[in-house]
């Protein structure tokens, strides 16, 4: 009967999100209601787990995802992430500039939404195209996959942000390894996009680029360094603090001890990248950089509510004995790895959404963790990061993200089908195995 429930409430999820374009948010809500009341639990008792695990979801990543939101807004309306692509233009060098775009959608895309990221930086691709004679479509694969590498892997994105949550796993190990597991799957849509960019043509200008290339963007004299320091140093900080926290307490019981854990705390760490991203606006009125921040908030508010909408759902499956249903007795981490990865994939494939997956999927496995023998503090942080390369598998017609990068590099259906789906499937297959490479060497 549970098993039944549980696949009827996933079913439910995908077709509402699909069919009717119902907002996860509601999708999330009401398979947490339905999900209750067929377990047989009363009325009082499901609206107290459900306010329980929204509560307990966002309790340390509500001002994390808000902080992390507004500092990419800075970064996006002050032309800084123009600037941080041409910076890694220089140091990589033109001959390699598709690489260069790769790695700088990758670093763009941790405070950035993919999207935004690549609407913001497709216009750079026509001009490297021209630039070096190197085919347009290899550039767009290749920054579409950089920016796609961060969005499912590395915190203060939304998805990773919410399954370390819902999984209990250490924000700062998940960043760490997923920069690990990120930049060999970056790459790996870089070595495709050279691989079959040359043989892909596109439609000609397409109407989103025309206007794009037609907008006057405001002149913000932002340095390079400016422009870094924001994403940088909450990085440093959260990653110190894990490397503190290690229970072999490398820095001991020092003021530097403390000084790191007060500063590496991601809510700090990300409210210090606020503050560094300021400076950017310093040309703009405070009326312009309030706007932005309200808009910011706006963006925040809707992923804030999904993620504590998937936490909800979650604590209303942890009440049942999924060990039990799904007769799962025990299993080795590798195998557990890979479940988390499958579940994650079936659930992108069929809805479109990476975050909802994510999300969906750290709801469903959360019971699991012990089961699969995934207990300690690198093993829950592998376990996000093998649902985040499911959920990057496989980006096609009902993902959002495919049209953008489809339409902005004027690719025919058939067209982004071969080279950014397949880029894809690729980085998606990349990314759990070096998630059981760690594994195995950790």
């Amino acid at each position: 009967m549970e098993l039944v429930v549980l696949l009827f409430v996933v079913l439910f999820i995908i077709i509402a999100t699909v069919r009717y374009k119902m907002h996860p948010v509601l999708s999330l809500t009401i398979a947490a209601i339905l999900s209750g009341f067929l377990l047989g639990l009363k009325p009082d008792a499901i609206m107290k787990t459900i306010s329980e695990g929204f509560g307990k979801t966002l309790s340390g990543i509500g001002l994390v995802i808000a902080f992390g939101t507004i500092i990419g807004i800075f970064l996006e309306k002050t032309g800084s992430t123009k600037v941080l692509a041409n910076t890694i233009l220089k140091w990589v060098g033109l001959k390699r500039s598709p690489l260069a775009l790769n790695l700088a959608g990758f670093i763009i895309s941790i405070p950035v939404f993919c999207d935004s990221g690549f609407i913001i930086l497709s216009s750079l691709n026509k001009a490297m195209s021209k630039k070096t004679g190197i085919p347009i479509l290899v550039f767009a694969i290749a920054l579409g996959t950089g920016l796609y590498a961060a969005h499912v892997f590395v915190p203060p994105t939304p998805g990773p942000l919410a399954a370390a949550a819902i999984l209990d796993a250490d924000l700062g190990t998940v960043l760490l390894l997923g920069l690990v597991v990120a930049i060999p799957v970056s790459l790996s849509g870089y070595l495709w996009a050279r691989y079959v960019g040359k043989s892909l043509k596109t439609k000609g200008t397409s109407e989103a680029n025309k206007a794009l290339e037609q907008e006057k963007e405001e002149v913000y004299n932002v340095k390079p360094l400016q422009a870094f320091l924001p994403l940088l140093i909450p990085v440093i900080l959260i990653a110190l603090k894990s490397i503190a926290d290690y229970p072999t307490k490398p820095f001991g019981e020092t003021v530097f001890f403390k000084g790191i854990s007060f500063l590496g705390n991601p809510i700090v760490a990300l409210f210090i990248g606020v503050l560094l991203s300021f400076p950017l606006a310093k040309s703009s009125s405070l009326k312009v950089r309030n706007e932005w921040i309200v808009s910011a908030l706006k963006q925040a508010g809707l992923i804030i509510l999904i993620t504590g909408a998937g936490g909800a759902f979650g604590a209303i499956l942890r009440t049942i004995d999924i060990n039990e249903i799904l007769n799962l007795q025990s299993t080795s981490g590798f195998g557990g790895l890979l479940i988390c990865f499958l579940i994650a994939t079936v659930l992108k494939t069929a809805q479109g959404s990476s975050t909802v997956a994510i999300i969906t999927t750290a709801a469903i496995i959360a019971p699991l963790l012990e089961t699969f023998g995934l207990h300690s503090i690198t093993d829950k942080a592998l376990a996000v990061l093998a649902v985040g390369a499911g959920a990057m598998t496989v980006s096609h017609i009902n993902d959002s993200y495919f049209w953008v990068v489809s339409q902005f590099s004027n690719m025919e259906v058939k067209t982004a089908l071969k080279g950014h789906s397949v880029a894809t499937l690729f980085q998606g297959l990349t990314g759990i195995g070096v998630v059981l490479l760690l594994h195995a060497l950790l």
